[in-house]
């Protein structure tokens, strides 16, 4: 099988919920992704209605894998009774067939937004509950952390046996420590293109090779010199040109480490 020279390992093309935001259709989209050799892409869901359109949208589309999760901002507006049942409908997509789902997120933790401690604790309820699914099923978590570090490696030091990658990692050598430290991969995308903050860049420079994944979050977070322009799959070619030079390694190593690195992490 041929090995593609690049994944984009966080998308959301798929997902009615930001159809406005998109300029061109999703299969136009991956069209334009793959002739800049961009080959495959792992679409994320967010909420149960992006999880489903996931599963759905990658079952007719073989070079499309689907994720799916609640993301951590689903518990601001929510009881701990509602996200329970919410949660239970992702139960019922994975047990449906299991082989349909790569990965278990977006999910996490994100004090950036929430300082309420009653959020705090509602999101680290539902992270609890994801990493239980993923261990159920032997799946790799795309965690969503942000300002919320502390918190993370506690949870996650008291579980056995996870694997998965930071998504849209923005931190620093600090907490970037800690995630390699604890095995995970660290997904950078085009934050990294038009950051200013020296700590972040640091970073992108610090992560080993082995640990590294490239992602998008189309249609988010366009990389420079497209700012103002929607986010496409396509962009991660982007993302990595721009890395090459920062880290000072040839765009086609990188490519092939990513690459590997992210078919070892998701099996895809």
């Amino acid at each position: 099988m041929k090995t593609p020279l690049f994944i984009d390992t966080h998308c959301h093309v798929h997902a009615s919920e930001f159809a406005e935001r998109m300029t061109l259709p999703a299969d136009e989209q991956l069209a334009a992704a793959k002739d800049v050799g961009v080959e495959k892409v792992v679409c994320v869901g967010t909420d149960v209605l992006s999880s489903r359109e996931a599963i759905d949208f990658c079952n007719t589309r073989p070079d499309c894998f689907a994720a799916i999760a609640l993301h951590p901002h689903e518990a601001a507006n929510s009881t701990d009774a509602q996200l329970e049942v919410e949660f239970q409908k992702l139960r019922d997509m994975i047990a449906a067939d299991p082989a349909k789902v790569i990965a278990i997120g977006e999910c996490g933790l994100d004090y950036y937004y929430h300082s309420d401690e009653e959020v705090k604790n509602r999101q680290k309820r539902l992270l609890r509950l994801h990493i239980e699914l993923a261990v159920t099923y032997e799946k790799p978590l795309i965690f969503h952390i942000r300002d919320a570090f502390d918190d993370f490696f506690e949870i996650f030091d008291a579980c056995n046996n996870l694997r998965g990658v930071v998504h849209s990692f923005s931190a620093g050598i600090s907490e970037l420590t800690g995630v390699i430290n604890r095995g995970l991969y660290v997904g950078l995308n085009g934050i990294m293109t038009f950051s200013k903050q020296i700590d972040q860049l640091a970073a992108a420079k610090t992560v080993p090779l082995e640990s590294l994944v490239l992602e998008t979050d189309a249609p988010f977070l366009t990389p420079a010199p497209f700012r103002g322009k929607m986010c496409e799959p396509k962009h991660v070619v982007t993302t990595a040109s721009f890395l090459s030079d920062l880290r000072g390694e040839n765009l086609e190593d990188l490519a092939q480490a990513t690459t590997a690195n992210a078919i070892k992490l998701f099996g895809i």
